[in-house]
């Protein structure tokens, strides 16, 4: 069923939230990989909120979806979409990255419910994903597997093993999703390591591509949708971001990918935010 205003709009009250948290996370951490974190951010909340079929009661849920966050460096999004969602307190999240925390920069799976998989080591993302969906294919079970991309991860080899391995066995209840911000942490994608024609390579391993405003969640609901109901060929949704996205002095700032914030910067990057929906 298309997706409606008014799903619309809670889905932005949602995003507006996680953006609020992604900061408040940060300045409890004394750094964080914030502008990954907020150009993701209306990825995360689209599925958690809308497509991914979990319960927070019960993570280890046999058949439910498994969400691979191939770039386990935005953890500090992670974390605050998997509290809002009911698998912990917020108030937990106070120890991110602190002495003795189970919330480190980069989350671990035994550590923090409701996360599928250990990342962070880039390019091994998919390669786990491409193994979830040809198990659940194996079992004849009916569970996605979704999987999020940064785009500078992209340079490495085991990223496109895994595309062809997907192509291959024609891998269909796979769901890859690419954080397409265009910024890595050494600088522009295209300056470090240029991947264009993004699109054409992932055709040229067999893949249906679908590229979309990443902060758009009608587009990226109809891509979901679409992806979903493929039966021939896997699937990549190339989600065109904004690194820091909400938070006018972080947005295209590679001196973002990393950073901390004081009091006064968080109150700045909030009011930004804010003004982004309307609420300032």
């Amino acid at each position: 069923m298309p997706i409606t205003d008014q799903e619309i709009r809670e889905l932005e009250e949602k995003a507006w939230q996680l953006r609020h948290d992604i900061i408040d996370v940060t300045v409890y951490a004394g750094g964080a990989h914030i502008g990954g974190g907020l150009s993701m951010a209306d990825l995360l909340t689209i599925l958690y909120f809308r497509h991914l079929k979990v319960d927070p009661s019960n993570p280890e849920w046999e058949d439910r979806d498994r969400l691979i966050v191939s770039k386990g460096h935005g953890g500090v999004g992670i974390a605050p979409v998997l509290a809002c969602k009911g698998y912990f307190e917020f108030e937990t999240l106070k120890t991110f990255n602190q002495f003795k925390s189970p919330f480190g920069m980069h989350l671990d799976c035994r550590k923090v419910r409701g996360v599928d998989a250990s990342t962070g080591s880039l390019g091994h993302g998919l390669s786990m994903s491409v193994g979830l969906a040809l198990g659940a294919r194996t079992l004849k079970k009916s569970w996605m597997t979704y999987c999020i991309l940064g785009d500078g991860e992209c340079n490495e080899g085991s990223v496109w093993e895994a595309a062809m391995a997907a192509s291959h066995f024609k891998i269909t209840n796979l769901v890859t999703i690419v954080d397409r911000n265009k910024l890595m942490i050494d600088g522009r994608t295209e300056q470090i390591m240029g991947l264009e024609p993004f699109a054409d390579k992932w055709r040229a391993f067999g893949f249906i591509v679908r590229e979309v405003n990443g902060h758009d969640f009608r587009e990226l609901d109809q891509a979901i949708e679409a992806s979903k109901q493929e039966k021939n060929a896997p699937s990549v949704i190339i989600a065109h971001t904004v690194k820091g996205k909400g938070v006018d002095y972080m947005e295209n700032n590679v001196k973002w990918h990393y950073g901390s914030m004081d009091s006064v910067l968080a109150d700045k990057a909030k009011a930004s935010v804010d003004r982004m929906y309307g609420k300032a």
